[in-house]
C-alpha cells in the first residue's frame, strides 16, 4: 500500500520500517511497566497511526529534495540532503506533535476504567499510547536521517513551468484523484447539498447505533463446554456420584465429544467450596474437523446435550465454558452472565420475589438456565427440649443438649501420640444412628442422680427442610435468581426483562439489583461517560492551539462525529453488538478523524497564506494531502482486516474492534476530504467578509 501511493520504494520501505521499530519501543515499555502480551493489550495496535507521522515527514523531505535539487540544478550532496530533511521535519513537527497529542489523550479514556473492565482494557490502552510516542519519536529522528541517506534521487514530485512543486503520482493516486478531487470541486460549490447530506448521514449513523445491542465484552470460543448438574440439597455423595456418571455417559455419546470429567462437592483442600449436590463437568470437545457436522454452531450443541440431559430426571444444569464460569464467579458470586439480587430481611419473602423474578426472566427471550439460587431443601433434625419434662428427671436443658451434641457431634475422649505427632480422639454415635431418628430417640441421658432416662422422654425430636444456605451481602439478607443468555445480546436482555421485572409487585423491604456482567458494563458505560467529555473538551482545547481559531477548531471537531457513522453502520450490518471492544475501536476512528481533519486544515491554510481564493485554497489544500490522508486510511485498514474476517481464538474480541475500524475509516477519509473543505472555504469568505484576519 505504502509503495502504491508513494510511489518509491526505498521511501515505502523506510516509512513501513516504523511499525516493527514502534512495535518493539511498546515492547519495551510494556516490559518496563509490567504490561504482559497479549490478545487483549496488543489487539488494538493500528499500522494506519504508526506510519502516519513517517508518511508526513518522507512526504514534505521528498517534496523540498525536489525543490532544493531544482533550485541547484545537480543532485544534492548528502551534507545537503540531511539539511533539507531536518528542515522538511521542523516544518511538519508542530502538527504532528499536536496529532499524536490528540490522538494521545483519545486513548486515555482506556486507562480510567475500573474493575474487571480497567484490568483488561488499562493494557490495550498503554500498549497503544506506547506504540504511538515511539512512533512519533522515531519520525522525526530515524525516518528524516534514513530518507536523507537512502533516498538520492527522489521522483515523487516535479517543478513545473510556473516552478511549482508537483507531485509525482503512481496510478493509484492518479485514480483517485481523478474521481475524488471533481467531487471535492463539486462539494465546495454546493455548500447546502453537503450539509444536508452530513447531517442524513448522522441521522443514519444515530439509528444504526441506536438499533445496536450492548454486552460487555464479546464472549470468546473457548473450544470446550462447562456443565454444573444441580440436586436437591438432601441429596448424599453417594446420590450425586451415581447421578454424575449417568450424565456424563450421556454427554459422552454424543459425536462432538471427545471426554468428560467432573467435580462432585468439596475436596479436602476447600479452595472451591462446593455443596455435594452440585458437580462440575468439563467438557472436551474434538476439533471441527471430526465433527459429522463442522458447521454446527456450539450453541445448538449446548442444546442438544442440554435436551439429552435432561432426561435424567433429578437434575438441573446450567451450561457455560470453564472459564467464562470461573469469571462469571469472580464478578458476582454466581456462575451465570446474569444475576438478579434480591435483597430484604424475611427468607419466605425473598423465596417468592425470586420466583417471580425468575418467571419473568424466563419469559424474556434469550434466557437460558434461569433458576433460583437453592437457599432450601436441606434435611434438619431439630432436637426441643421439654423443660419440665427433665426438670422431673433432674435434668437441665444443658445436660440434654450436652448429651445430643456429644452423641451427634463428638466430643473429645483422648489423644494418641504417634511419633512428633498428635491425633484427637473424637467419640460419637455410629453414622447409621445418627441418621435415624427412632435411634436418637432411644439415646440414653443421665441425671446427676444417675437415673437414665430416654431423650424422647425429655425432648421432641422433628426432622423437617431448612435453610440450604443464608447469604448476605453488606450486612442485607440476599436471593440470587441466575440467567445465561443465548443468541442475544447482554444490555438487550437486560432492558427487556427489566421491563417486565418491575410489573412485579415488591413487598415492603425488598429490593432489586442487577448484577453479573452487566453490572461491569454497565460501570464502564458511566465511567466512559464521563471521562469521554473531558477528553473532547481538551482535544477542542489542543485544536484552538493548534489554529488559533474556534472556528476551525470546531470544523475539525466535527469529523469526529462524521466517523463514527461508517463504525456503527459496520456493526449493524455484521449483527455484532456494541462493545468495549467496539468502544476501543470508535475511539482509534475519532483519534484518526481528528487527525487528518487537522492536517487538511494545516494545508488549507498554508493555500491562504500564499494568496491563494478561499474556494482554491480548500481545493487545493484538500488535494495535496490526499496521499497521505489515503495512505493513513488504507493502511489501517489493510492491517485489521485479518482481524476481522478471522475464526481463530480469541477473534470473538477483535472482531468488532475491526469492524469499526474499517468501516469508520471508509466514512471519516470521505466525509474528511468532502465536508471539512467545504466548510473551510466558507468560513474562509465568512471572516474576510467581516474583515477579519487570522
Amino acid at each position: 500500500v505504502l509503495f502504491l501511493l508513494l510511489g518509491n520504494l526505498r521511501a515505502a520501505s523506510i516509512t513501513a520500517l516504523m511499525i516493527p521499530i514502534s512495535f518493539l519501543f511498546a515492547v519495551i515499555g510494556m516490559n518496563r511497566f509490567g504490561i504482559s502480551g497479549n490478545l487483549m493489550s496488543l489487539g488494538a495496535l493500528d499500522f494506519g497511526l504508526m506510519v502516519d507521522g513517517a508518511v508526513v515527514v518522507v512526504e514534505n523531505t521528498l517534496l523540498m529534495m525536489t525543490r532544493r535539487r531544482a533550485e541547484l540544478g545537480r543532485m544534492l550532496s548528502r551534507h545537503e540532503r540531511l539539511d533539507v530533511a531536518m528542515a522538511a521535519a521542523r516544518q511538519m513537527v508542530k502538527p504532528a506533535a499536536f496529532g499524536q497529542l490528540i490522538i494521545l489523550l483519545v486513548f486515555t479514556p482506556l486507562l480510567m476504567l475500573e474493575g474487571v473492565e480497567g484490568k483488561t482494557f488499562i493494557p490495550m490502552g498503554a500498549t497503544v499510547m506506547l506504540a504511538l510516542v515511539g512512533a512519533f519519536i522515531f519520525s522525526f529522528t530515524f525516518v528524516p536521517a534514513m530518507t536523507a541517506l537512502l533516498v538520492r534521487d527522489p521522483k515523487s514530485a516535479h517543478l513545473d513551468a510556473n516552478d511549482r512543486v508537483q507531485e509525482h503520482e503512481t496510478r493509484v493516486l492518479r485514480f483517485a484523484r481523478r474521481w475524488i478531487q471533481p467531487a471535492i470541486s463539486a462539494a465546495v460549490d454546493k455548500p447546502r447539498v453537503v450539509l444536508a447530506s452530513a447531517l442524513g448521514a448522522l441521522v443514519v449513523g444515530s439509528l444504526a447505533f441506536a438499533t445496536l445491542g450492548r454486552e460487555f465484552i464479546p464472549t470468546l470460543d473457548e473450544g470446550d463446554i462447562a456443565m454444573q448438574a444441580l440436586r436437591v440439597p438432601s441429596a448424599s455423595l453417594d446420590q450425586s456420584l451415581a447421578m454424575q456418571m449417568a450424565l456424563e455417559r450421556v454427554v459422552k455419546a454424543q459425536p462432538e465429544v471427545e471426554t468428560v470429567f467432573s467435580r462432585t462437592g468439596t475436596a479436602e483442600a476447600a479452595v472451591d467450596p462446593m455443596p455435594r449436590n452440585i458437580s462440575d463437568s468439563v467438557i472436551i470437545l474434538k476439533d471441527r474437523g471430526d465433527w459429522p457436522d463442522p458447521g454446527l454452531e456450539k450453541e445448538a450443541l449446548i442444546e442438544r446435550i442440554e435436551e439429552a440431559v435432561s432426561q435424567q430426571i433429578g437434575n438441573n444444569f446450567e451450561f457455560s465454558q470453564p472459564i467464562e464460569l470461573r469469571f462469571n464467579e469472580l464478578i458476582s458470586g454466581v456462575r451465570t452472565d446474569l444475576a438478579v439480587l434480591v435483597y430484604g430481611d424475611d427468607f419466605d419473602t425473598l423465596q417468592r420475589v425470586g420466583e417471580q423474578v425468575a418467571r419473568a426472566l424466563e419469559e424474556t427471550p434469550g434466557s437460558a438456565d434461569v433458576r433460583v439460587e437453592q437457599a432450601s431443601g436441606l434435611p434438619t433434625l431439630t432436637v426441643s427440649v421439654d423443660r419440665f419434662a427433665a426438670a422431673n428427671y433432674g435434668l437441665s436443658a444443658a445436660d440434654v443438649s450436652e448429651a445430643v451434641s456429644t452423641a451427634i457431634g463428638g466430643t473429645e475422649a483422648g489423644r494418641i501420640f504417634e511419633g512428633d505427632r498428635r491425633f484427637d480422639v473424637v467419640v460419637r454415635l455410629p453414622e447409621a444412628t445418627r441418621n435415624d431418628p427412632t435411634s436418637l430417640a432411644a439415646l440414653p441421658i443421665v441425671s446427676s442422680t444417675g437415673v437414665v432416662v430416654p431423650l424422647s422422654s425429655v425432648a421432641r425430636i422433628q426432622t423437617a427442610e431448612g435453610p440450604n444456605q443464608i447469604s448476605r451481602d453488606n450486612g442485607s439478607r440476599r436471593m440470587v435468581v441466575q440467567a445465561n443468555v443465548r443468541g442475544r445480546d447482554l444490555g438487550g436482555f437486560v432492558t427487556d426483562a427489566q421491563t417486565r421485572v418491575e410489573r412485579i409487585d415488591l413487598p415492603p423491604g425488598v429490593r432489586l439489583d442487577w448484577g453479573g456482567q452487566f453490572e461491569n458494563l454497565k460501570r464502564a458505560e458511566q465511567r466512559l461517560g464521563l471521562v469521554v467529555p473531558i477528553v473532547f473538551i481538551l482535544i477542542g482545547v489542543l485544536l484552538f492551539m493548534a489554529l488559533g481559531s474556534f472556528a476551525e477548531a470546531g470544523l475539525v471537531f466535527a469529523c469526529v462525529p462524521l466517523a463514527l457513522v461508517g463504525g456503527a453502520l459496520a456493526l449493524l450490518l455484521r449483527g455484532m453488538p456494541f462493545s468495549v471492544s467496539a468502544a476501543v475501536g470508535f475511539i482509534a476512528v475519532s483519534g484518526v478523524a481528528t487527525l487528518n481533519g487537522l492536517v487538511l486544515m494545516q494545508a488549507i491554510r498554508e493555500r491562504l497564506t500564499a494568496g491563494l481564493a478561499p474556494r482554491e485554497a480548500a481545493i487545493e489544500g484538500a488535494s495535496s494531502r490526499l496521499r497521505a490522508v489515503l495512505t493513513t486510511a488504507l493502511v489501517a485498514i489493510v492491517g485489521f482486516i485479518p482481524m476481522a474476517i478471522a475464526h481463530g481464538a480469541g477473534a470473538e474480541v477483535q472482531k468488532p474492534l475491526a469492524t469499526v475500524v474499517i468501516g469508520g475509516l471508509l466514512t471519516a477519509t470521505a466525509l474528511t476530504l468532502l465536508v471539512l473543505p467545504t466548510f473551510a472555504a466558507k468560513a474562509v469568505k465568512h471572516r474576510k467578509a467581516e474583515g477579519i484576519e487570522d
